[in-house]
Order: structure tokens, then sequence, then C-alpha cells
């Protein structure tokens, strides 16, 4: 049976950025999180055989969750800028190791992650 591994994304990115030193690179972008993402994600690639590998993302806009409950999240901080910044580089970091980036306006990476693992348990 093929395997198939579906990665939240910012799941690995936050946990890079509670857990690494702040690191820039000479121009000053911070890289920290970046660093620290990219070392998960290669662990995982190497230590897991997998016929398909996504890493979903939130696209960082409003999603149909804010259209049914506008408070949604309202009481979670708004990420730290240098956090921020580090984002499109994690996508190019995906793309570099050649897996697949799931992310879609208005949805966020739990509910791809989740409708993706339905169409797969569908199609077996």
């Amino acid at each position: 049976m093929p395997k198939l591994y579906l990665i939240d994304g910012y799941g690995f990115v936050f946990r890079a950025f509670h857990s690494m030193p702040p690191l820039s690179r000479p121009d000053g972008t911070p890289i920290g999180d970046v660093y620290g993402f990219s070392n998960m994600l290669m662990k995982f690639l190497m230590n897991h055989e997998a016929d398909m590998i996504a890493v979903a993302l939130d696209s960082g806009q409003k999603t149909f969750r804010h259209d049914i409950y506008p408070e949604y999240k309202s009481n979670r901080p708004v990420p730290p800028e240098e956090l921020v910044v580090q984002f499109p580089i994690i996508r190019e970091v995906v793309e570099a190791f050649n897996v697949q980036v799931l992310e879609k306006s208005g949805y966020e990476a739990d509910d791809l992650i989740a409708t993706y693992s339905r169409l797969a348990v569908e199609k077996g």
C-alpha cells in the first residue's frame, strides 16, 4: 500500500521558532526558523520512506472559519515580524527539497491535511 505523509508545515515552523537561536543572513534577514525548519524536514525525509509527501501551509489569509465566527483566533498574538519575513523563504525550502506545497486561499493547513487524508483513504 502506498504511503502518504502530510506535514503541518507551520507545526515545524513554530517548533523551530521556539527552539532556535536568532540567526541572520549578512543582510540582516532573520533565518533561524528557516534553518530549524530545514533541519526538521531533512531529518523527516531521511527517516521516512514515502510514495507521496506534501507540506501543508496556511495561506495567511482570512478563512471560511472567520466568516462563521468573526472572532476566530482573535485571542492569538500576531506572529513577530522576524518570523513572518521567513515564511516565503520556508516555502522556497520546501520546493527546493522537491516536496509539494499544499496551500489554498480561504483554508488552513489543517483543513487541507484533513481533506487530503480523507481522499487518500477513499482511494485506498
